[in-house]
């Protein structure tokens, strides 16, 4: 992978971003997202922003390559300290975290919102964590998109500040309420997996010499929950 040629993920994220929006690319590792993005002329301007000074030189000798720093912020933040007031930033994307990390990215950051961002969150797994951290700080959700890339299963959601208080059920916090109504084969080889995974953690906990009978019960109400969402009973 490289700026030419995204990861399918990667690629996919970056179909999210508006032409012409002014990006915050947190946790940009090699800087290809936002690369790609100004090399393809949809952003004007970018920041990089990166925790770690070793992800943040690879970023800084990638964005050199392109000839891009007039374009390309690359700084040494961690989160949303990267985003400075002159920046006026329209869409932020965090890619290829955990669930928890975006979440607290995005809580610790809260001052950097000015509520006129586009939030582009690609998590690895922990998503109806960030769906509700993104309701319960009045953010609708206005996108979401299920892909397979190299046999990993990656969600992206995407969000805006509401007008109005968000109230997501428990079903769409845990599925998406986007993928939750379109239901694509994509989200059912998922969810299948999933009843596979749960089903394998019961008979295990079911050897051991002390079976925690509550927790049993409670994995065996997601499989039911799980099953009526992918037979079409939700």
């Amino acid at each position: 992978m490289n700026s030419n040629h995204l990861s399918k993920r990667l690629e996919t994220v970056s179909e999210h971003v508006e032409r012409g929006s002014r990006l915050a690319d947190i946790g940009s590792d090699h800087a290809y997202l936002p690369i790609y993005l100004a090399k393809n002329k949809i952003i004007p301007y970018g920041v990089v922003g990166e925790v770690a000074k070793g992800p943040l030189s690879n970023a800084v000798s990638e964005i050199k390559k392109e000839k891009l720093l007039s374009v390309l912020q690359p700084r040494l933040a961690d989160g949303l300290a990267a985003i400075e007031p002159g920046d006026n930033i329209t869409a932020i994307t965090i890619a290829g975290m955990g669930g928890n990390l975006i979440t607290h990215i995005l809580e610790s950051g809260k001052e950097k919102l000015k509520g006129n961002e586009k939030l582009i969150l690609q998590p690895n797994v922990g998503e109806p964590i960030v769906r509700k951290w993104l309701m319960v700080n009045g953010y609708q959700i206005k996108a979401e998109q299920i892909l397979v890339d190299d046999s990993h299963t990656y969600e992206i959601i995407t969000a805006i500040k509401a007008s109005q208080k968000m109230a997501y059920s428990p079903n769409e916090l845990m599925f998406g309420p986007l993928l939750l109504k379109e239901k694509s084969p994509v989200f059912k080889t998922k969810w299948r997996e999933e009843i596979g995974q749960r089903q394998r953690v019961i008979a295990n906990m079911q050897k051991a010499s002390h079976t925690d009978i509550q927790k049993i019960q409670r994995i065996k109400v997601e499989i039911k929950t799980i099953n009526e969402v992918i037979k079409g009973e939700s």
